[in-house]
């Protein structure tokens, strides 16, 4: 099974590359959202991880392109905003967007919502 990551931190993208191939995953990069796009309509994917705030294309533009094409892969936002105040809250699955993780530190964190 194939997962790709999208993420223009380098270090981070390569710790969740680590990580999710030490679970038996195989796993594509890309550090932009021009690139992700195309590597998301080229190949198939079991899940798309998708950072918001990305060089070239953001990954609300990511996702929807992917959509509009009729791409149904599972996406799952990745931010360093904290989705639980302000606008962010936007993003709750109730409200039909994907689920979100937080990063920070070069750490994730699941918000309380994913894991209920």
């Amino acid at each position: 099974m194939r997962i790709l990551v999208v993420e223009d931190e380098k270090r981070l993208a390569e710790s969740l590359r680590a990580g999710l191939e030490a679970e038996g995953y195989a796993v594509d990069v890309a550090h932009d959202g021009r690139d992700g796009l195309w590597m998301a309509t080229e190949s198939r994917y079991v899940a798309v991880i998708l950072d918001i705030m990305l060089p070239g294309l953001n990954g609300y533009r990511v996702c929807q392109r992917l959509r509009t094409a009729g791409c149904g892969t599972p996406v799952l936002m990745l931010t360093a905003k904290d989705c639980r105040t302000g606008s962010w809250s936007r993003c709750r699955p109730q409200a039909g967007h994907c689920p979100q993780w937080t990063k920070w530190n070069g750490r994730m964190r699941c918000p309380d919502w994913v894991i209920a």
